[in-house]
């Protein structure tokens, strides 16, 4: 039998490979194929053979027996007798290739075939055993051909086969392909089986979705969602131990991983073939696969849904920030975050009548504006006061109602503008109440609750006021001020009451109360209008900024202020022992004084820091307080934070905090 040094693999054809409508010329096992014309369908067999894997199979056997003639016997007469017992061939011949690597058994049926019992069959593509070492041995036709032919036959013979007759096949280092005709240069490219293949994947990531939805619809989800306790907060660790104690929950939860896992290898083995088929393609297929979901991810999902739950939404909790994602900025989907119950400054309750903050501290810890601080040899009331008997009631309706039991007599600065007066807001304004404590009030502190403004404007006019607040905790330079964030995460906005009043007057409100009240000295209120004016559809307002001095006859309206206060209460402060406490740092009077003196600094630190605005970071409000009202230099302000911060990282269960700089 002739060898063809063409490709990699062994290969017996058998005589049906031929068209049943087309003249047979090769015969087997004694019976003549005749040319037959009555069907219009084809039926082929093909077995491709490694003969290599053979050969080693027949060196293992008894000598006393040619297994190698042996099996390959047997596959002649199986291949001969397809047509008699299609069925039963098919078995045997499936039960070899299963048993041995040595064979691949591929069939081509297309249809109507006439009396045949199989109607409309699809056709099967063939794929080579790839066997370097070997060569292809073709049987059938090749064996009518002279020599010289028998190469060409073979090698159009897998064009035929492997490319469709729209390349040649061609084989090097162990890897074989078509080189395309002109007429297919996507030959190697079968798009039909890579657009089916992608559409399964979209079908998976379809599956993957229904999957995670079914969890978090179960009852076992809803049940155990219930069953969480709602008086103190949740961290993933606390929920992790709850739901191995949930025995329905966890097993729903496996449910849904094997789901996944099954899906995934699913998706893996479709992705190979991907990747396979489309190699040699000029355009790569585009895979996307969605991440299985881990446990780590369902114990924030379920944060999510228990503190970013609110107005309709659901948003993303972070557990470091301890803050909310909300899907739409417009709307809040935060709820309140209850205390944190455990060990060290954390809670040992929440409040019975305010869940956010703590009713009672572990030992060694005291109640402090609803946070456990240490307990500390004294108590720093006496240095620096903090708190208000207002509750936030009473306090809301002070400063609705702009009572001056609250009021804090600030002295009102402005070079743009006075009080009581029409001005022409087209260009920023700019206006002050400040307090001047740290020159003439030096016992005092103060604390700003809210700031009210009565602003009026001219009858048809088409101005619209637009304020930006500055604070200025402990008095300096105007660039040691912090923008207060007006209607920006969860900060209150503006409340506008119209006035009984003959011009069009308005008392603009912010009230910050116990939540967002902090230290001042100065407020820096900026005043830039813009105009308003309908929107094309006649119910929308648009926005433009004004013009500036080259043509201000344009902007229409004029303004004025009424008033402006600022409401708060002032509290007691103590330099000189600060000073004293500072002192002992680097002079302790008695033994363990020093560590004394750093408690008590480092309480009175986090308790002014903890007065920082609302962001990703607290304001370093204590190097202020140090710098502008104790009159320290730069040097010992960062000498002593050093020294807190060394002293603090001593302490049993504490945690320090990065800060931003303020004052310099």
């Amino acid at each position: 039998m002739p060898q063809v040094p063409s490709t990699g693999s062994s290969l017996i054809r058998d005589p049906s490979i031929a068209h049943r409508n087309t003249q047979i010329l090769w015969t087997e096992a004694g019976r003549d194929l005749a040319q037959d014309t009555r069907y219009t369908g084809e039926e082929s067999l093909t077995i491709f053979v490694d003969k290599r894997k053979l050969s080693k199979r027949s060196e293992g056997s008894d000598s006393s027996t040619n297994s190698s003639s042996v099996t390959l016997e047997t596959l002649h007469q199986l291949a001969a007798s397809y047509f008699i017992d299609r069925d039963s061939t098919l078995r045997r011949l499936h039960h070899i290739q299963i048993a041995s690597t040595a064979i691949k058994v591929t069939e081509t049926r297309t249809g109507p075939l006439g009396c045949s019992n199989y109607d409309n069959l699809d056709s099967v593509s063939s794929v080579l055993v790839q066997s370097p070492e070997n060569k292809i041995q073709l049987q059938g036709l090749q064996v009518l051909l002279p020599d010289y032919l028998q190469e060409r036959f073979v090698q159009a013979a897998l064009s035929y086969i492997a490319c469709n007759s729209e390349g040649e096949f061609i084989c090097k280092d162990n890897d074989c392909w078509c080189q395309c005709g002109p007429k297919f240069p996507e030959c190697n490219c079968p798009s039909m089986d890579i657009q089916a293949m992608e559409e399964n994947l979209l079908r998976i990531t379809e599956t993957w979705k229904v999957y995670n939805s079914d969890f978090e619809d179960s009852d076992e989800f809803k049940f155990f969602m219930k069953r969480l306790p709602m008086n103190y907060f949740l961290n993933t660790s606390t929920i992790m131990h709850l739901w191995t104690m949930d025995s329905n929950f966890q097993r729903r939860y496996e449910q849904l991983e094997n789901n996944m896992k099954q899906l995934f290898l699913k998706a893996q083995k479709i992705v190979h073939k991907l990747f396979s088929l489309s190699k040699r393609c000029r355009k790569q297929p585009l895979i996307s696969l969605p991440r299985q979901r881990t446990s780590t991810y369902w114990l924030t999902r379920i944060q999510s849904f228990l503190y970013c739950n609110e107005n309709g939404l659901l948003g993303s909790f972070s557990e470091e920030t301890h803050s909310c994602t909300c899907p739409n900025d417009q709307v809040a989907c935060t709820s309140f975050l209850p205390c944190t119950v455990g060990d060290a400054s954390a809670c040992l309750t929440c409040a019975p009548d305010n869940r956010t903050r703590c009713g009672t501290c572990n030992i060694g810890y005291m109640l402090s504006q609803g946070l456990c601080k240490p307990e500390v040899a004294e108590s720093t009331d006496h240095y620096i006061g903090f708190e208000t008997d207002l509750q936030d009631l009473e306090m809301k309706y002070l400063l609705q109602k702009t009572d001056r039991r609250i009021e804090v007599h600030a002295i009102f600065i402005s070079n743009d503008m006075r009080l009581n007066s029409w001005f022409d807001p087209s260009w920023r304004k700019r206006m002050l109440l400040t307090l001047k404590s740290n020159k003439y009030k030096s016992s005092l502190v103060h604390m700003i609750l809210g700031l009210s403004l009565q602003i009026c404007l001219t009858k048809n006019s088409t101005l619209e006021p637009v304020l930006a607040i500055y604070v200025n905790p402990f008095g300096g330079s105007h660039s040691e001020s912090w923008f207060m964030p007006v209607n920006e995460n969860s900060f209150p906005d503006w409340e506008r009451t119209k006035l009984d009043l003959p011009l069009q007057c308005y008392n603009w409100t912010l009230t910050l109360g116990n939540k967002w009240k902090t230290f001042f000295e100065t407020v820096h209120i900026y005043l830039r209008s813009r105009i308003k004016s309908n929107g094309p559809n006649g119910n929308e307002s648009i926005y433009y900024e004004p013009l500036e001095f080259i043509d201000p006859s344009r902007n229409l309206g004029y303004m004025k202020i009424n008033n402006i206060q600022v409401f708060g209460y002032s509290m007691h402060f103590d330099p000189e022992a600060i000073r004293d406490l500072i002192l002992q740092l680097d002079y302790p009077y008695t033994q363990g004084s020093q560590d004394s003196a750093l408690l008590q600094l480092l309480e009175i630190r986090d308790r002014v820091n903890n007065l920082s605005p609302p962001g990703q970071r607290r304001l370093d409000l204590f190097s202020c307080l140090l710098r502008h009202r104790l009159k320290l230099s730069t040097g010992d302000v960062v000498r002593i934070q050093s020294a807190l911060q060394a002293f603090n990282a001593k302490l049993p269960n504490t945690v320090d905090y990065d800060t931003t700089k303020l004052c310099s």
